[in-house]
């Protein structure tokens, strides 16, 4: 399949770009697909691209001196990374591997700088985008921390609420949903637990009819006030 203009222009931070400038983009770009499970972006070398994420689910992960793989943010569909070369051009600090078969349009850094520089409105998207995921990936590490391991999950489901489900949810007595969550096993590697201690917590959390599964796509949080009151540790399982 050949990069075209038009599928750059799916990617909204690529939206205001004009016609020539999409296919200047283009004709540098190439599209490759990942097998579940492979490095899309390896840490420490110079990738010279950026990744638009055209089909699939990336994450990108860290490792502890011990060598236990922590989950620091996640890459959907529509979504980018590897940005981060865009401004200091030093090579990704975290690799980002493929959580199921995906298809990647690799942009090169350098090309998509020269014409970054020139749109203020691609650059302002681009930096808060960068503020987000700083203040995404500072919150996930403070997760860390927490010696209670029921509240470190619960807080982790918390935070993958949409806010806008929260806020619809008045004073969480509506039932929320997460779409298409992580699996235990990818919640235990973004909280540096194993599955099987994740598996326990969600078991206590149905058994009190907190939260319920629909399904692969769809988690229920059937009482958002008591997995709120946990995420704060002002209830314990």
């Amino acid at each position: 399949m050949i990069v075209t203009p038009e599928l750059l222009q799916t990617f909204s931070i690529l939206e205001p770009f004009n016609g020539p400038t999409l296919s200047r983009l283009a004709a540098c770009s190439s599209l490759q697909r990942y097998a579940r499970r492979s490095v899309v972006l390896n840490a420490g070398e110079p990738e010279g691209c950026v990744c638009f994420l055209f089909e699939g689910r990336l994450q990108g992960v860290d490792f502890t001196l011990d060598g236990r793989e922590v989950g620091l943010y996640f890459v959907e569909k529509g979504d980018f990374c590897g940005e981060l070369a865009v401004f200091d051009e030093h090579p990704l600090p975290e690799f980002v591997i493929a959580l199921a078969a995906s298809t990647v349009v690799k942009v090169p850094t350098k090309e998509l700088r020269r014409e970054i520089m020139v749109l203020p409105e691609v650059m302002a998207m681009l930096g808060r985008r960068l503020a987000a995921k700083l203040r995404h990936m500072t919150l996930q590490r403070s997760l860390l921390s927490l010696p209670n391991i029921g509240q470190r999950v619960c807080y982790q489901l918390w935070l993958l609420v949409n806010e806008q489900e929260k806020t619809r949810s008045g004073l969480e007595k509506v039932a929320l949903e997460i779409t298409n969550p992580p699996t235990q096993k990818e919640i235990a590697i973004m909280l540096n637990l194993s599955r099987e201690t994740v598996t326990r917590v969600f078991q206590a959390l149905q058994t009190r009819q907190i939260v319920k599964r629909d399904g692969p796509t769809r988690l229920i949080i059937v009482n958002p006030a008591i997995l709120k009151q946990l995420a704060n540790g002002s209830d314990d399982l």
